[in-house]
């Protein structure tokens, strides 16, 4: 609990908040809960702490009412490992995830993973190392390779996959330098605007308007969580880009879902007519990929002042590798895979038991984003938030390790029947976690059930 505390209070110290509305929130529970030395349990207390404190105290600006926020490590444990207890009994692959998926040893002994959960990524892959599309053969196209040649030539073709690095060789990285170098949150005043209510109406994030471009976990659960306090989040897609269907429903909860594409022309007017109604715009894409298509922070800002740019990317804006591709890649070039693996007594790398970077960086950026939502009420202005993967990752690792180890027992989902609700959707009945974080008047809940892609036009709701 202490170290969870304290997690907290660097957040929201980093965020500019002010320190007295730390006696307004309680954490409970400490690690380990899981079977990893990694204090996961602290970090997604801290964060799902902080995110829920800003939208207490914005409820408090706003109304000039306080409320207490109470976060249970274990409950922001099984947040943080949604997709996992997600049941969706007509939805066939819930979670599949693709067989060549996984880490392989390269011919000079050191580990590489691929990520092909994706089917361009999985066809890349395949295309790539020149042979059929079995996880036997792909071990052995892989087994011809030196492992950073591999990564180099997946990176040249737009694919993610990372060697496993120790802890030190990735503080030695150029790109780990850089991410060292980096905050692990920002926000940037980018333009100027008058000042803004943040909200209104009977919850916290009432009357808030959020436009969601983000794919796969760490951006849609930014979106996610700010709809449970009451903000209207409008997803948009595209058909032409893939996505995962489980995580589509897991990260879905109280969204409104539009599809649109900005390479047309009248699609992007119908955009900037969307963004000219929105206090939130949170994107995901690689750095520079929505400037080449007028989005940049900048433009967005001159075209929207007053807006609140949130920007997630896998490794941070600065460094060699600020445009490659991430997803759960982050754990294995950083170390974090290699020291699951020793500690685990495994041969060979393993994931950490939960997407602590992605959901990490989720919650960050919905903390952000309402830091800059309390400021841009308070003095005006358009803020920038950027966060990364490789940010969050970094400390995640900084928080040190469980000084009881790791727990002898993973977090069933018989051990978490109490966090679970069932909802009615179109994708049939679904059993899912509720939010972690507890108010004392303004409730964490979504109004809305996840839909498929594309379901509403591309309106806000009346």
């Amino acid at each position: 609990m202490m170290e969870s505390a304290a997690a907290l209070r660097e957040l929201w110290t980093l965020g500019g908040g002010d320190p007295a509305a730390l006696e307004r929130i309680s954490l409970t529970g400490a690690d380990p809960v899981l079977p990893t030395d990694f204090r996961i349990g602290t970090a997604a207390s801290a964060v799902i702490g902080a995110s829920a404190l800003a939208a207490a105290e914005i409820w408090r600006a706003r109304t000039g009412r306080a409320q207490s926020v109470s976060v249970d490590l274990r409950a922001a444990v099984a947040a943080f490992r949604s997709e996992r207890y997600l049941r969706a009994t007509e939805q066939k692959d819930l979670h599949r995830r693709d067989p060549l998926f996984g880490f392989y040893q390269a011919g000079d002994g050191r580990w590489i993973q691929i990520h092909s959960n994706m089917p361009h990524h999985h066809d890349g892959a395949v295309k790539l190392l020149g042979c059929q599309s079995t996880r036997e053969f792909v071990a052995a196209a892989v087994a011809t390779w030196k492992a950073g040649d591999l990564e180099d030539a997946f990176a040249a073709a737009g694919l993610p996959t990372g060697m496993v690095r120790s802890r030190a060789e990735w503080h030695g990285h150029p790109q780990g330098a850089a991410v060292a170098g980096l905050p692990l949150l920002e926000i940037v005043k980018i333009g100027e605007a008058p000042p803004e209510p943040a909200g209104n109406g009977p919850r916290a994030l009432s009357g808030l308007r959020v436009l969601d471009l983000t794919r796969v976990i760490a951006g849609p659960v930014c979106g996610r969580t700010l709809a449970s306090f009451g903000a209207e989040v409008l997803v948009v897609s595209s058909s032409h880009l893939p996505n995962m269907p489980g995580l589509v429903i897991d990260t879905g909860f109280g969204k409104l879902s539009a599809s649109l594409d900005l390479r047309q022309a009248a699609d992007a007017e119908k955009l900037h007519g969307l963004l000219r109604e929105a206090d939130v715009f949170c994107q995901s894409y690689r750095p520079g990929a929505l400037a080449r298509l007028g989005l940049g922070p900048e433009e967005v800002a001159r075209r929207r002042p007053g807006i609140v740019y949130v920007t997630l990317s896998a490794f941070g804006h600065a460094g060699p590798w600020r445009e490659r591709r991430g997803f759960e890649i982050i754990q294995s070039v950083s170390g974090m895979a290699q020291e699951q693996g020793t500690a685990a007594g495994a041969n060979g790398p393993q994931h950490l038991p939960a997407q602590v970077v992605d959901h990490g960086t989720g919650y960050l950026a919905s903390f952000g984003a309402q830091m800059a939502l309390a400021r841009r009420a308070r003095e005006g202005g358009s803020y920038l938030v950027r966060v990364s993967l490789a940010q969050t990752g970094r400390w995640v690792d900084a928080l040190g390790r469980a000084a009881d180890g790791r727990s002898t027992h993973d977090l069933s989902l018989d051990d978490v029947q109490d966090l679970i609700a069932d909802m009615a959707s179109p994708f049939g009945p679904l059993r899912h976690v509720v939010p972690a974080a507890r108010f004392s008047e303004t409730p964490a809940f979504w109004s809305r059930p996840p839909v498929p892609l594309g379901t509403h036009a591309p309106a806000w709701a009346a």
